[in-house]
């Protein structure tokens, strides 16, 4: 049977609007819907087209309601204004054909209800529009700005300027960057036309399918964003020690410790997130001790030489990749959070061995998440001190580091680069 392009392309459309509306009106994560089977019965290339639609959309959701508010005088029903929303993202972020989309934006308004077709002509006069704008029109206009909890808190914690611009950092998205397992950066970089990063990893440019490259099934590389290829690498694990890696999955860090040749125990409270560690193991060809388990309550045989604690946190630094959490995220839950931390950390440093450490990080752009939580500990145990020797990497840059001898990672750094992931991290030792 012959596959209809138009019909695909418009099953794809109407897949983004739903994720779309999931985020902004069911305050529903994307994970969350496409583990529900929001996606449906699209195949690979159509999944991959509705996610990447819905990010962008949602990347750009506030400018594109400046432009489209000029157009229109009251809000359309819900859905109406999120194929709107999607279709001038198409138009101006992406710059596609205006005909093909102004065509499917009607079709999926006739399409979307009883009242469905009396908007239909609405979105066909908006569109064409929104169509004939000069092409800078999305770019000139501010970027999306955070929820005012998260933005208020980041503006006291870095200033306004370092705040918009991480927003500006956060619209651009994110690209591929890759962990190679024997560590040779450039033959990776050369086999899959990459660039090296500063901190050694290698980074792709443009949209491309993971499992389709050159490597993925023989398991020569992994995914793992270079800011979060640091706290591994940090813990500077050696041959045959052993260390805990927790909150481990989906894995990446794990892998970097088996690579190392370490005797790695790896441990997650979900089962589900664990069984994705395992599978990446299996197919970078490495082996790990996995334990499904809250460390609230779990006890290990015998301590550990060095403990890589990766914490739950608001993540907050990987918005860039999730531009659906400011969306579906507030400050409820924070303090409740915050405390979790302490708490792994504190029951974390009774499981290390004598002169031992801890390498504490989380993807948060938020001091009580970083700077704050070292030193609420540093204050809890006097014996307790940080190690800023082990985060100077090659790669860092000195203004990176933090007053107590972290790591504090933003957005907005290597902006000429593609940026990286927010992330802060910390070596703890006991004197």
């Amino acid at each position: 049977m012959v596959k209809n392009t138009r019909d695909e392309g418009r099953s794809a459309r109407a897949a983004a609007v739903g994720l779309i509306l999931g985020v902004t009106e069911g305050r529903l994560a994307l994970s969350d819907q496409i583990a529900a089977g929001a996606l449906g019965p699209l195949d690979g290339p159509g999944r991959a087209r509705a996610q990447r639609l819905a990010l962008a959309t949602l990347r750009n959701l506030g400018p594109i309601d400046l432009i489209l508010k000029v157009f229109i005088r009251k809000p359309p029903p819900a859905e109406v204004r999120a194929i709107l929303r999607l279709a001038a993202c198409e138009l101006l972020a992406e710059g596609a054909a205006a005909h093909g989309v102004v065509h499917e934006a009607v079709a999926l308004t006739r399409a979307s209800g009883r009242k469905g077709e009396s908007f239909s002509g609405l979105v066909n006069a908006v569109l064409r529009k929104v169509a004939a704008l000069p092409p800078e029109s999305l770019s000139s206009k501010p970027a999306q700005e955070l929820p005012g909890w998260l933005r208020g808190r980041l503006m006291s914690a870095w200033s306004k300027a370092a705040t918009q611009a991480m927003e500006a950092a956060h619209a651009k998205g994110a690209p591929l960057d890759l962990t190679p397992k024997d560590g040779d950066v450039a033959v990776l970089a050369a086999r899959v036309g990459g660039l090296v990063l500063p901190t050694g990893s290698v980074r792709i440019e443009g949209s491309v399918q993971v499992s389709d490259m050159p490597g993925y099934a023989t398991g020569d590389w992994w995914v793992q964003d270079a800011a979060a290829a640091l706290p591994a690498k940090a813990l500077g694990a050696g041959q045959g020690e052993r260390v805990l890696d927790l909150c481990a999955a989906p894995g990446g860090k794990t892998m970097q410790l088996a690579a190392a040749g370490a005797d790695v125990t790896a441990l997650d409270l979900s089962a589900a997130r664990m069984a994705r560690l395992e599978e990446n193991l299996a197919r970078c060809g490495f082996t790990a001790r996995t334990v499904v388990a809250d460390a609230l309550y779990w006890e290990p045989d015998e301590p550990f030489d060095a403990i890589l604690l990766d914490a739950p946190c608001s993540a907050t630094g990987t918005i860039r990749r999730h531009p659906d959490l400011p969306f579906v995220k507030d400050s409820a839950g924070l303090k409740e959070v915050f405390a979790l931390q302490a708490a792994l950390l504190d029951r974390a440093l009774g499981w290390l061995a004598p002169g031992g450490r801890l390498l504490f990080a989380t993807c948060s752009l938020l001091p009580e998440e970083g700077e704050k939580q070292i030193a609420s500990a540093l204050a809890r145990h006097p014996d307790l001190s940080v190690d800023p020797a082990a985060i100077r990497l090659p790669g860092i840059e000195a203004t990176w580091e933090s007053a107590e001898g972290g790591l504090r990672l933003r957005p907005d750094y290597w902006t000429d680069r593609g940026g990286m992931d927010g992330f802060y991290l910390a070596m703890l030792r006991r004197s």
